[in-house]
């Protein structure tokens, strides 16, 4: 059982709560008993489980590596309010897209409940790929991960230049639609098709012009009452479940 907080292993798995050393070491920490069976049951690799002293182990994580800890220990590693005395280091893994459903694509969404909501709901709605743009905040941060309740395990999510690729969707008979408040067609006139690229953006400024000025369709969600918008995880959720109607 390891006891100190100064222990080298608590040190390590303290920097990974910081995206250098993630992308470093190719690896991620996560938190709970669901998303670490939902990572062992997706086929993700776990290094390692991090038990807290008096917490049972699942049956399903016998032959996983294991490290019991003391509660003051578990209280340094853990990033959540109400730890549930289970966590994992898991490397990270690119799964493979189809491309045959509905792509997502998002332009510097920087809120991490958003992004894993958004995830989540791509998974929900069956898309094929989410690609993060430039400025979005980074997909294995733990509040993203806890957001998207184990979908980050389902669907492939990747980071990339969108003005590279949307060019390549096109090629491959994408159509590209982008939201946006103005110059905009309300999203129930425009026909949906199956491949289908949807770029959403930032919370406070939208889309880039950059990448707005090569979309082939601006779409808009209407406001029937006095909001001045929606949550860009609600359009987004709204936008998919209309493509794959």
């Amino acid at each position: 059982m390891i006891t100190s907080i100064k222990n080298e292993k608590v040190k390590h798995w303290k920097k990974l709560h910081k995206r250098k050393e993630r992308v470093k070491t190719q690896t991620f920490l996560i938190e709970g008993f669901h998303l670490v069976e939902a990572a062992f049951k997706s086929n993700w690799t776990i290094k390692e489980l991090i038990i807290q002293e008096g917490v049972s182990l699942p049956e399903w994580a016998r032959d996983i590596p294991t490290v019991v800890v003391k509660n003051s220990v578990f209280a340094v590693v853990s990033q959540t309010d109400t730890p549930q005395g289970i966590a994992a280091i898991v490397t990270m893994k690119q799964l493979n897209s189809s491309r045959q459903r509905p792509v997502l694509l998002i332009d510097a969404i920087q809120d991490p409940g958003n992004l894993g909501t958004i995830i989540r709901t791509a998974d929900a709605a069956g898309f094929s790929e989410v690609i993060l743009g430039e400025g979005t905040v980074d997909v294995f941060n733990d509040k993203v991960v806890r957001a998207t309740q184990g979908s980050l395990f389902h669907i492939p999510v990747r980071h990339a230049d969108l003005l590279a690729e949307i060019p390549l969707l096109k090629e491959a008979g994408f159509g590209i639609w982008v939201t946006a408040l103005t110059d905009a067609d309300n999203y129930t006139e425009v026909k949906p098709v199956t491949k289908t690229a949807l770029i959403v953006g930032n919370e406070g400024n939208g889309v880039r012009s950059d990448i707005m000025d090569i979309a082939d369709k601006r779409v808009t969600i209407p406001i029937y009452g006095q909001a001045e918008s929606l949550n860009v995880s609600v359009a987004a959720g709204i936008l998919m479940y209309y493509l794959r109607s």
